[in-house]
């Protein structure tokens, strides 16, 4: 990190600060690439929150987002809606079932399973449904944190999924991710690779293991629709087409993102596999997000791929 912001400077445009560095930020690649919100998300609902650096700076922008009777974190006590005791009371076990140990295991440091209290010491390891009741506990916390506790009536993984989905995705709008057009992009893009000859495969940091092993066996399929295809291997994405690009594909760290260059509304989608990315300066071209992150999803998302295809030379 302090080599990329050690050289930020050379890509700074003086008279357009914002717009240049934001594109610099999009324009990193490999191991430097900006993560965008689909990675953000996923890895912050996995991260151990608890000892994590900066908790308390991130639980402070959790609470406050949009808030302007500002809340002191530091005031609080962080509070693990599961508790950390190893011992767990039969309340809990009966609660969590037979695996309650590796759900322990798994949640227990993570965004969703923590939360802001004055009350720790009076909740203690209780059962949830007394950590709800009891004077000051959940059902009685003016913190948005626990708004959503106060609508939960157990504290399974699956509630523990549901708060860290919407945590998240609050994550997202207060730590906004550069979402410049494709077009825009392309300016600096151009600018910063005057003498850019080609790339290949090896140039992809994430294209390796399990996921090269995708990425080869959905690029014989896709190559199999019509003689016409070719593979292009671009910088920031690998690109099949065949007048023009139909489907982009870029590597991440475990799941293969697919760009279909065809209308959202266009696409025939049973499964409700695709996601509707217009004018959010993806990488690639067209309007239709679709992720794949096993061999056993390419027959559906080969059913897209098709109908991108068919746009493409008409049929």
């Amino acid at each position: 990190m302090n080599k990329t912001f050690g050289n930020l400077y050379k890509s700074v445009n003086t008279e357009n600060y914002r717009e240049s560095v934001q594109a610099s930020f999009q324009l990193l690649d490999s191991y430097k690439r900006f993560p965008d919100d689909t990675e953000f998300e996923k890895e912050i609902i996995s991260k151990d929150v608890y000892n994590f650096r900066s908790r308390n700076y991130l639980l402070s922008k959790l609470e406050n987002f949009k808030r302007k009777e500002f809340v002191n974190v530091d005031e609080y006590t962080i509070e693990h809606i599961l508790p950390q005791n190893q011992n767990l009371s039969e309340e809990w076990q009966n609660m969590l079932g037979e695996e309650w140990q590796d759900i322990q295991k798994k949640y227990l440091h993570t965004l969703g399973n923590l939360t802001l209290t004055g009350y720790n010491s009076e909740m203690s390891d209780h059962p949830f449904a007394r950590k709800k009741s009891i004077e000051g506990g959940f059902d009685d916390s003016p913190l948005r944190l626990n708004t959503y506790l106060r609508t939960a009536s157990q504290w399974t993984p699956t509630e523990i999924g549901e708060r860290a989905g919407e945590l998240s995705q609050k994550a997202t709008l207060i730590w906004d991710s550069p979402k410049l057009s494709s077009e825009i992009l392309e300016r600096y893009l151009q600018k910063d690779e005057k003498e850019i000859v080609s790339y290949n495969l090896n140039h992809f940091g994430y294209l390796e293991g399990e996921i090269l092993e995708l990425y080869e066996s959905l690029k014989k399929r896709i190559l199999n629709i019509d003689s016409s295809v070719k593979e292009e291997i671009k910088k920031l994405y690998i690109a099949f087409k065949s007048s023009t690009n139909f489907v982009d594909i870029e590597p991440q760290k475990s799941r293969l993102r697919l760009m279909l260059n065809m209308k959202f509304d266009e696409i025939n989608d049973p499964l409700n596999l695709a996601k509707d990315v217009t004018g959010l300066g993806r990488w690639g071209n067209g309007d239709v997000e679709v992720g794949i992150s096993n061999i056993n999803e390419i027959d559906d998302v080969m059913d897209l791929i098709q109908q991108a295809f068919d746009v493409q030379v008409g049929e």
